[in-house]
This record gives C-alpha cells, sequence and structure tokens, in this order.
C-alpha cells in the first residue's frame, strides 16, 4: 500500500513539475506591452493572410491583453468573430468588423482588402475564430499567432529610452 502511495505522490509530482515547465509558453508570460510582427496561422486555404504579408500580423500587446490585425486575401470575408459559429449568430453576439487595409505585392501591384483586429487568447495555441462569407454562411476554423518580433520603434520613441 505504501509503495502505491508513494508512486502515485511521485507520478503527481512529476506531473505538476512537467506542466509548470511545459504548460505555459515562457513567450507569453514575458511578452512585454507593445507592437510585434507575428505569424498568422489557419487551417484553412480560403482564410488566410494575404500573400503581400508573409503570413504575418501586427500583434499589438497592452495590459497584457493581446490583438493581431491581419490583413486578408481579399474582401469576401465580411464578419469574423471570437469564438464558434453557433455562437456568432446568436442575438447579441458582437461580431468583428472589417477595416479597409491596402496591401501591396512585391511585384508593385496595390490591392484593397480586409482586415481585423482578433483578440489572442495565448501565443502557440490554437483558438477558435468564425467568419461568415458575402453569401452569408458561417465557417468554423482554427488559428494560432506564433513567433512575435518586436517592430521597429521609432525615432521619438528610441530617443526618449536613452
Amino acid at each position: 500500500m505504501k509503495k502505491k502511495l508513494a508512486a502515485v505522490l511521485c507520478m503527481t509530482a512529476l506531473a505538476c513539475a512537467l506542466a509548470a515547465g511545459c504548460g505555459q509558453s515562457s513567450e507569453t508570460a514575458s511578452l512585454e506591452d507593445g507592437v510585434y510582427s507575428a505569424d498568422f496561422d489557419t487551417d484553412s486555404s480560403m482564410f488566410h493572410v494575404s500573400e503581400a504579408c508573409e503570413g504575418k500580423g501586427t500583434l499589438t500587446v497592452e495590459n497584457g491583453q493581446m490583438t493581431i490585425h491581419v490583413s486578408l486575401a481579399s474582401q469576401n470575408i465580411v464578419n469574423l468573430y471570437p469564438g464558434l459559429a453557433e455562437d456568432a449568430q446568436k442575438e447579441g453576439a458582437e461580431l468583428l468588423e472589417p477595416t479597409v487595409d491596402s496591401v501591396t505585392y512585391s511585384d508593385g501591384i496595390t490591392e484593397e482588402v480586409y482586415g481585423f483586429d482578433i483578440p489572442v487568447p495565448a501565443l502557440d495555441e490554437e483558438f477558435d475564430v468564425a467568419l461568415v462569407g458575402t453569401k452569408g454562411t458561417w465557417y468554423d476554423h482554427k488559428v494560432s499567432v506564433s513567433n512575435p518580433e518586436p517592430m521597429e520603434e521609432s525615432a521619438e520613441t528610441a530617443a526618449g529610452e536613452e
């Protein structure tokens, strides 16, 4: 009986140690308020960042809350919802409204596309985003945000820190 109890306690301690070491991203915990370039990945070839943006969005961290702005590939997605399609269709659901973004491709062509500011619950973890297109049908998708890199500071900000 004592051996079983000792084994259970040992396994519990090991599980806690692993959870503490692997369960939280140290990057998430240490990400300071600021503006970052970050990868925005989706589970869909139809719902993705404009190729002009090379898979990246602008991640803003303010008071520990993260939001990523992504410019999509077109104006065919008219609303997003941070959650599931079923919830997006409920009365009172707060849909994310698009912005009109201008993107420039490597060949110099500029196009207007829709962009969205999406709340990010955690880095390096998939989360749900529902979308509705021009045909009015809602779809569920999984997205993730990773690899934040600080964006260039303005000369004014950099001078103030010297």
